[in-house]
């Protein structure tokens, strides 16, 4: 079996109710704060591909870097969006949950369960 990868951010409740989820289940767990250790283009946009979902969707939009950066402008590129990623992490929505190849946004936590079923 491999482990559960699970993007945290230890300051929102929802990524340590996911967290705890997973322990609770006894899984085998690589928690990667993505706060403090970013991700890089690449990692995020296979992200992306492995949640089935664009930059956009990814993006928290209530972020003050969201509106400072103005990132609602639909003139910018998916590179452009994924860079804006890489370079403010707090702009990506937690938590992501991995498991066997599939990945989901946990919000809320329970959806955890889908990569399991």
């Amino acid at each position: 079996m491999s482990a559960v990868r699970i993007y945290h951010n230890p300051r929102c409740s929802k990524s340590r109710q996911a967290l705890a989820l997973l322990q609770a289940r006894g899984e085998e767990i690589e928690v990667i704060d993505y706060i403090e250790d970013q991700l890089s283009n690449a990692e995020i946009s296979d992200l992306l591909k492995q949640l089935g979902m664009r930059a956009r969707d990814l993006m928290r939009s209530g972020e003050d870097s969201y509106k400072e950066l103005k990132l609602g402008n639909p003139d910018l590129s998916e590179a452009q969006l994924v860079q804006a990623m890489a370079d403010y992490p707090r702009l990506i929505e937690r938590p992501i949950v991995v498991y066997n190849g599939r990945a989901l946004v946990a919000r809320p936590p329970e959806r955890i369960e889908e990569l399991f079923a």
